[in-house]
This record gives structure tokens, C-alpha cells and sequence, in this order.
């Protein structure tokens, strides 16, 4: 088991109300999992659309108390271990998650096994389960059974479409809530580069099109756009991913994507924001 975890959040609610959350099955059902069955210590079951390889429940329990949860989990033939710890400090909870057989290497690796996703999996469950316990709307699931050419989601954003489109565009605010350095410039033809525009080079990703309320960015062999629809003060920011190959579709970096379009939403929406989302 790896040392440092997979992913790892910070909710606002005890260690009790988050372990509830974590544990009932209905609610489970309602932020991570289309179906799920839990009787501890004896089962942690979890599949369906929203699941890797979720035919069925692939889960085996090894361990559990009340702080913390381990599950063998088997995907693409091999037996993972999973483990969920709780830590909870001034009524603030940390939950982590510790996933074994995941290598960062294979997100560029071309490998179309469900292990390459399993660290996106895991960020956007617990950005939803973050939402979930403090009350807020979910945000948009995977569905790891679709085989389309095009992912498709809908946000609504309590913040006007200018501020969504600067957050968006400007690489110091697009680094702070999606948690990683991405170097934009903003006009078509300018780069968008995850890792910072020196990192890139010429490699980067570029804007095919770019004006007030929406933008098409091609990375080569895959193409991210956005559109926002303003009213009210809120805004509808619908955002699509397409131009991949339908059989093999990119779930880790689709989910990866929506993970981050969640914590946009808490960024613009809170005046105090600190990312639910720990660094490593």
C-alpha cells in the first residue's frame, strides 16, 4: 500500500456523519455508487455504471472499524487493495483513500485498462461525498459503461458568466481550483498546457476558438469545449469532451475534468474557499 494517499479530502462535519455517509447504503447510492450493499465487516459491495468495471460487486472486505475501511477490490483481473481512513480534528474530517496498482505512468501510457483511472475515480467520490455531507448539489458522475465518442456535463454556477470564464481562462485562478499547474493564454491560437506552458513547449494543447461565453480547445486527437449561459447571476456552464475514440473512451481524464469542474463550483461560489481537495 502506497504511503501517500490516492486522494484525500477535508469535510466540514464530524468523523461520525461522514462515516454514515460512508457505511449506509442509501446514501451511498445517492453520491457514489448507482448500487450498494453494506453489512460490516462482512461486506463493502459498490457497482454499477458509476463503477469501474461495475457489472457487479468486485469488493472483498479485509479489514474495518470505525475509522477506517480496507477492501480487496478486483479490476482488470488483478486484486487491488483499497482503504478509506478518517481522521477527524476540531469537528473537521480527513478522509483518505489508499489505492493499490495505481501508476501515474499509465495515464500516458495509452493503456485502456480501468487501473489507469482509479485515482480520478477516487478524486471525484470524494469531491462528491464532500458535497453530500455539507449539503451542497452533486455534482456529475462518471458513466463508466458508456461507449460514446462525446462526455457531455451541465453545472450551474452561482456566480455571473464573466467570473466562470475568467476562472476558466486565467492560469493562477484554472491552478488554484483545479489543483494542478495549468499555463493558459487566453486567444485563439494560445496554448493551454497542464503542467505550465514551460513544461509544454509547443506541445501544448491550443485554442481553437475563443470569444465571451464559450471556447474549443484542440489537444490533438481529442478536442475540450465549453459554452456558459448567463441569467440571473448564475450561470449554466455546459462542458463537453469529444473527437476520442468510442471503444476506448477516456474515463480517467474525463473524470479528472469533473472532478475539477466541482471544486470551480465551490471556488467561485464561497467567499472564504479553501479547496476540499489535500495535495499530497
Amino acid at each position: 500500500m502506497t504511503q501517500s494517499p490516492t486522494s484525500a479530502v477535508r469535510i466540514q462535519a464530524p468523523l461520525k456523519t461522514v462515516f454514515h455517509a460512508l457505511t449506509d447504503p442509501a446514501e451511498l447510492r445517492v453520491w457514489f455508487a448507482e448500487h450498494a450493499e453494506v453489512d460490516l465487516p462482512n461486506r463493502y459491495d459498490f457497482w454499477g455504471r458509476h463503477t469501474l468495471e461495475g457489472d457487479a460487486p468486485h469488493q472483498r472486505v479485509l479489514e474495518a472499524s470505525d475509522e477506517h475501511i480496507k477492501f480487496a477490490w478486483t479490476l482488470d483481473g488483478t486484486e487491488t487493495t483499497t482503504e478509506i481512513r478518517l481522521t477527524e480534528t476540531d469537528g473537521e474530517t480527513l478522509v483518505a483513500v489508499y489505492q493499490s496498482h495505481f501508476d501515474r505512468n499509465l495515464l500516458f501510457s495509452g493503456s485502456t485498462s480501468p487501473l489507469v483511472a482509479l485515482e480520478t475515480f477516487w478524486a471525484l467520490a470524494l469531491g462528491n461525498l464532500a458535497d453530500h455531507v455539507e449539503g451542497r448539489t452533486l455534482g456529475p458522475k462518471v458513466d463508466y459503461t458508456a461507449k460514446v465518442g462525446e462526455f457531455s456535463a451541465t453545472l450551474t454556477v452561482d456566480a455571473p458568466a464573466d467570473r466562470v470564464r475568467t476562472a476558466l481562462t486565467d492560469s493562477e485562478q484554472a491552478t488554484a481550483w483545479f489543483g494542478y499547474p495549468i499555463g493558459i493564454e487566453p486567444e485563439v491560437g494560445g496554448r493551454f498546457a497542464m503542467g505550465g506552458l514551460e513544461a509544454a513547449g509547443d506541445h501544448a494543447a491550443r485554442f481553437v476558438s475563443l470569444d465571451a461565453t464559450s471556447a474549443t480547445i484542440d489537444w490533438g486527437g481529442m478536442v475540450t469545449s465549453w459554452e456558459l449561459e448567463g441569467s440571473g447571476g448564475q450561470t449554466t456552464l455546459t462542458f463537453v469532451t469529444s473527437g476520442f475514440d468510442a471503444a476506448n473512451p477516456p474515463y480517467a481524464a474525463w473524470g479528472g475534468w469533473l472532478s475539477g469542474l466541482v471544486e470551480l463550483r465551490r471556488y467561485l461560489e464561497q467567499p472564504n474557499w479553501r479547496s476540499v481537495f489535500v495535495q499530497n
